[in-house]
């Protein structure tokens, strides 16, 4: 039995054309006599999107769901065999009203359907809040076929994953084992975090190696909002090797259960990345690996980027050039998404922008071909100064007046955005957006924030990928040395560097990581063997910035814990974190 799993970028709500997707992949894989499938699996939820989140309160969502499968039991070739993940009604009387379907198309009929099991409800996970879990975990056995097929809808696959918020009792997998299945197939929306494709690899392969059977996993590929599904489907043999592995794009991987070889094809191609060799992914060599990392969260700002505007019905951007390494890395990401055609950078200095900041934001353009609009704010500055001067005589120059620069800056980026029909980048990092040092209304404007959930120390090393990359192809390097090693400043007053009211981002990175991904507490972080009064600053620092965060744009998910859905803090509370109790 030839069996053929595809990647979909499917659009959320757009129940009609996900249908016609699924039955286009269909139909091009029937054009090769020679390896055509009799099964073809997709993703979860790839009839309505994923995810759908509190449009599934929505009865015309729903509706359109159970439609696009309606659909596509009058408009798919009768005699092959097709899954699709779509949103169903729950039928037992009890329980939420809704559950997470998967179900198998043949001749025009539902021939198999399950239910998915284990709902998440950790990180930008809240399955638990609309569907039903299913009752029982039941095989496809297919028509003329001596074959046991299980479906574990991605979470059911999860089930031994380390959470420390959330753990099973009931183990899908096993059940499926024990029932004797012939091959595993995981449909999934499983979302891209940095490395999480090893901690996929491994969970197969111990699947694989226990069951003695082979295991198909089917992802989505694209991005919608701040998530980004990266594909890289694969088949892992009973041996515990993988067999093929996809690529970033639609792309289909064709198994045969009968001599366990698989090959990949691409149905189309969105993002025109590189195919990956499955022998280096899965590598340990430390070199390899981190080349490898900063790779893949290239590519994942790529996809959030393009998808961010295709999704949305932006056709370019536009977003502030400082002249510092922030700025530039999203200027040049912008570009690598959208064709440095779409993309357009703003030059706003001020009394205390540096000429050397403005001559890199000249050449970072000249070396990437993107135009560059120069608006000075010495104007609008002076009149606010002029107009704040009677209440604020008598005071000192202080965050007010450096915050004013900013806000200034913020609504010429806005006043382009609206003229122009452009999107507005913003572009600050996690390291800011963790200690509060961006201003609310100004450098915090913006529709998508590409680099939010990088740190600091991550954006330089991004920078240096993305330079050593240009160079092995014999290319100029992007973004001009004198960016990546000049000392990061705002720029808001004379002299000013970040480390004037941050500690050195190696010191503030490091302790915002234990706090943020691993949830540590002052004393353990304290205990750890950074300076307690670091910590505690640091620590207060993140807690009260805890709204401007709430007011930020979305930012691409890269990490296993990124600010917005997937980390929720009350505003009005006590700041406990910063190892005494303090208001």
């Amino acid at each position: 039995m030839r069996i053929a799993i595809v990647q979909m970028n499917a659009v959320i709500g757009d129940f009609e054309n996900n249908a016609a997707r699924v039955l286009h992949h269909v139909q091009a894989l029937l054009e090769d006599a020679e390896q055509r499938p009799d099964l073809v699996v997709f993703p979860e939820l790839c009839l309505c999107g994923y995810p759908p989140m509190d449009l599934l309160d929505q009865e015309s969502f729903v509706l359109g769901s159970m439609a696009a499968l309606r659909q596509l039991q009058r408009t798919l070739p009768p005699d092959i065999m097709v899954a699709v993940g779509y949103v169903d009604r729950n039928r037992t009387g009890t329980g939420k009203s809704l559950v997470n379907a998967y179900a198998v198309v043949h001749g025009g009929a539902i021939v198999f359907t399950q239910h998915k099991t284990l709902l998440p409800t950790y990180d930008v996970f809240d399955e638990a809040r609309y569907f039903e879990p299913a009752r029982e975990r039941r095989v496809f056995m297919p028509v003329g076929q001596k074959l046991r097929i299980g479906f574990a809808i991605c979470e059911d696959f999860w089930w031994e994953a380390p959470n420390a918020s959330q753990k099973y009792q009931i183990d899908p997998v096993k059940e499926l084992l024990d029932q004797g299945i012939d091959v595993l197939a995981v449909p999934s929306a499983s979302p891209f975090i940095a490395g999480k494709l090893h901690t996929r690899l491994g969970l197969a392969r111990k699947t694989a190696r226990m069951g003695s059977i082979p295991v198909l996993y089917c992802n989505c590929v694209g991005a919608n909002d701040s998530l980004v599904f990266d594909g890289r489907s694969f088949v892992m043999n009973p041996d515990g090797h993988v067999e093929a592995l996809c690529g970033w794009d639609e792309e289909a991987l064709l198994y045969d259960t009968a001599t366990g070889k698989a090959t990949t094809k691409v149905l189309k191609g969105l993002y025109g990345f590189e195919k990956e060799d499955a022998a280096a992914v899965a590598s340990l060599d430390p070199d390899v690996q981190h080349s490898a990392r900063q790779e893949e969260i290239r590519r994942a700002l790529v996809v959030g980027i393009r998808d961010y505007l295709a999704k949305s019905g932006f056709g370019s951007v536009c977003l502030g050039l400082s002249g510092g390494i922030d700025s530039a890395i999203v200027a040049v990401l912008a570009a690598q998404a959208l064709g440095p055609e779409q993309v357009t950078c703003i030059a706003m200095p001020s009394r205390f922008s540096s000429q050397g900041s403005l001559d890199d934001a000249v050449e970072l353009c000249r070396r990437t071909q993107l135009k560059l609009e120069r608006i000075s704010i010495e104007g609008p500055f002076k009149a606010f100064l002029d107009a704040l001067a009677g209440p604020f005589a008598g005071r000192p120059f202080d965050t007010t007046e450096e915050n004013l620069q900013a806000r200034i800056r913020g609504t010429m980026l806005m006043a382009w955005s609206n003229k122009f029909g452009s999107l507005l980048l913003t572009t600050g990092n996690k390291s800011e957006m963790a200690t509060g040092y961006c201003t609310l209304y100004g450098d915090m404007n913006g529709s998508l924030a590409p680099i939010a959930d990088l740190y600091k120390t991550e954006v330089y090393a991004l920078a240096e990928h993305i330079n050593r990359s240009a160079a092995m192809k014999g290319q100029e390097e992007p973004i001009p040395r004198s960016i990546i090693e000049k000392a990061p400043s705002a720029e808001l007053r004379h002299n000013q560097k970040d480390q004037d009211s941050l500690p050195e981002y190696p010191l503030l990175d490091a302790i915002l990581r234990l706090y943020i991904e691993e949830n540590k507490s002052f004393d353990e972080i304290a205990e750890a063997g950074y300076p307690p009064e670091v910590v505690r600053k640091v620590l207060r620092m993140a807690a009260l910035a805890e709204y401007k965060r709430r007011q930020a744009a979305p930012a691409i998910k890269v990490s296993k814990r990124a600010f917005g859905v997937g980390r929720r803090l009350p505003l009005a509370r006590s700041l406990h974190e910063a190892g005494k109790v303090a208001r």
